[in-house]
């Protein structure tokens, strides 16, 4: 009864979020544009939260698998990534941001948040000579799993990295 309950009020909160938030960044045509001759990404992946390690390990879970997933999806793709002072040449300096929140709702149950996005370099229009990393696409999924499903939460970063590669084509001509 928690996990229905939990999951309406989930879909329910997200929904209103989606209907009624103000838009930042997303998966469009306008977004899609702004990947448009970036000659490469960092790839940045947050530690897991100390809630859910114990059991990540176990399941394929871990900050290290992320990355090299994302890493390998990229590379398959033909998309550079770039590292260190080759990030810091690279123009608009872009940078793959992969974040996995996770809140344990009851005992061996998790409610999960992927976000990815593409942050660059952006020029302020009221202070043109200030720069600042922006967000300028973003997708996020949220799902539940539990202690043996956790390798759910992987698959489902893999999918949206795999998200980014197909916008990153779009915005591309490719």
């Amino acid at each position: 009864m928690k996990q229905k309950l939990f999951l309406i009020l989930a879909v329910a909160s997200l929904f209103l979020a989606l209907w009624v938030g103000p838009a930042t960044a997303e998966d469009s045509d306008v977004s899609r544009s702004t990947l448009a001759g970036l000659q490469g990404v960092a790839i940045i992946v947050e530690d897991l939260q100390p809630n859910v390690l114990k059991y990540a390990a176990k399941s394929g879970l871990s900050k290290a698998q992320v990355q090299q997933d994302a890493e390998k999806l990229l590379r398959d793709a033909g998309i550079r990534i770039v590292a260190g002072n080759d990030w810091l040449k690279t123009p608009g300096k872009p940078l793959l941001y992969i974040s996995i929140n996770t809140h344990e709702t009851e005992k061996y149950w998790y409610a999960y948040d992927i976000k990815v996005e593409l942050r660059q370099l952006a020029t302020l229009d009221a202070n043109p000579q200030l720069k600042t990393l922006a967000t300028t696409w973003s997708l996020n999924i949220t799902g539940q799993a539990n202690i043996g499903t956790l390798n759910v939460i992987r698959k489902d970063a893999g999918v949206m990295v795999g998200r980014f590669v197909q916008a990153w084509k779009a915005g591309n001509g490719k």
